[in-house]
């Protein structure tokens, strides 16, 4: 069975559209029409075409998913798993509960595949933007060792701490972003209107102006007659370091630069460390065997200079080295994290260490940048209270000497 996106007419004339599941588009439409609709448009759902001449293309505009959709649809089929439902009835029952259409599509070729004998790991390759690797290496684990319901369910709360980490990130950078926005804003604004329209009456004076006020009129020339043009550099700017960024020989140099520079560093390390743990210890934890499991966990890391190195410790644990001095050995990673990673090894318990590990870099990444976001704002408060301080005390200096002149 396939899945099929439709589009067909009630009775009222309105138009429905929706994902069936069929052998051929000819049961899709008699299912429509007994169901009392008019059929217009019935085609296979894009994944499952064969022989298109789209489909090169197709694959760049695969659907994926929200790390919560990812989160909900994990516990879901975890919860359903667990009952006894085999995974085909149970992504049937997920797809229905989803109010996405092209989730609904995307979980039905997902059963189609399965049903088609292929194990779910395999069927969720069909959408690797909405199951990244880590996904389903992890659900290929779980269906090794017959605890699907267990390897889902630590799934489920992985992703779940991971949308939790980044909400709250998003929720810090609210305040600082729009102080940030508004001082441009209120600076642009004052510099490209309110200064040139006071310096026309400076002028009619024909007084000598105070330095400060001679710099602030400068400084409202310059944006009035380049600001538009500076802003497009800088935009251009910021795009074309984007693109030099793709190419992996700056880019690795740029990352690796990025684990020497004074505070950045300690975040960029912690950050991927504790990306790096975590992924291993879900992996190590549903059974994966290690040198795979480091292979999937340093594709996981976002920095390539220490994904390149997490390589190099792939490699020397595949010949015998310990977790432990293969890590040391790249001289990138916490010595507190390597301490814990010796101590699991000799215990017997890395999978529960990399986890501890991994949470206190978590947080410790979140305190660092809390107290870098709480410093940002009163910082922009300080930048825009003195740049407006400047301006106006720019406009009364003249107007001061002007009245003494006067008297």
């Amino acid at each position: 069975m396939a899945a099929y996106e439709y589009k067909a007419l009630t009775v009222q004339g309105r138009e429905e559209k929706g994902v069936l599941e069929a052998d051929s588009s000819r049961q899709v439409r008699q299912i429509l029409r007994d169901r009392g609709l008019s059929p217009l448009d019935v085609v296979v759902t894009s994944d499952n075409r064969a022989g298109s001449a789209t489909d090169v293309f197709a694959t760049w505009f695969k659907p994926s998913l929200s790390v919560s959709e990812r989160a909900l649809l994990t516990r879901q089929l975890a919860t359903l798993i667990a009952a006894g439902l085999p995974i085909e009835e149970a992504l049937l029952a997920v797809s229905k509960q989803s109010e996405r259409q092209k989730t609904r599509g995307l979980l039905l070729t997902v059963r189609s595949k399965v049903l088609e004998g292929f194990s779910l790991a395999n069927a969720l390759a069909e959408y690797p933007a909405a199951f990244p690797n880590l996904y389903r290496a992890t659900v290929a684990a779980g269906e090794s060792a017959g605890h699907l319901d267990l390897v889902l369910r630590r799934l489920a709360d992985f992703t779940e701490s991971q949308q939790q980490s980044r909400t709250r990130i998003q929720q810090a950078m609210v305040y600082p972003v729009i102080l940030f926005v508004l001082t441009v804003a209120i600076l642009g604004g004052l510099l490209g209107y309110v200064v040139p329209d006071i310096v026309e009456v400076f002028a009619d004076t024909g007084q000598k102006l105070p330095l400060l006020t001679v710099m602030v009129i400068a400084t409202s020339d310059w944006v009035a007659s380049w600001g538009l043009f500076a802003a497009l550099l800088i935009c251009l700017g910021v795009f074309g370091v984007t693109r030099l960024l793709r190419i992996p020989s700056i880019r690795m140099a740029y990352d690796r630069q990025l684990l020497h520079l004074p505070l950045i560093a300690k975040m960029s390390r912690g950050f991927n460390a504790a990306q790096f743990a975590s992924t291993l210890s879900i992996l190590s934890r549903s059974g994966v065997p290690l040198v795979e499991a480091l292979r999937i966990a340093g594709e996981v890391v976002s920095n390539s200079w220490l994904k390149d190195k997490v390589r190099e410790a792939t490699v020397k644990v595949s010949e015998g080295s310990s977790l432990q001095s293969a890590l040391e050995q790249s001289g990138y990673f916490p010595p507190m994290m390597l301490y814990m990673i010796a101590s699991g090894e000799a215990s017997g318990e890395l999978d529960d260490m990399l986890g501890r590990v991994a949470d206190h870099l978590q947080q410790d990444v979140e305190v660092l940048m809390n107290i870098l976001l709480s410093l940002f704002g009163p910082l922009m408060l300080i930048v825009m209270g003195g740049a407006v301080f400047t301006i106006v005390m720019a406009i009364l200096l003249p107007i001061i000497n002007l009245n003494q002149l006067v008297a």
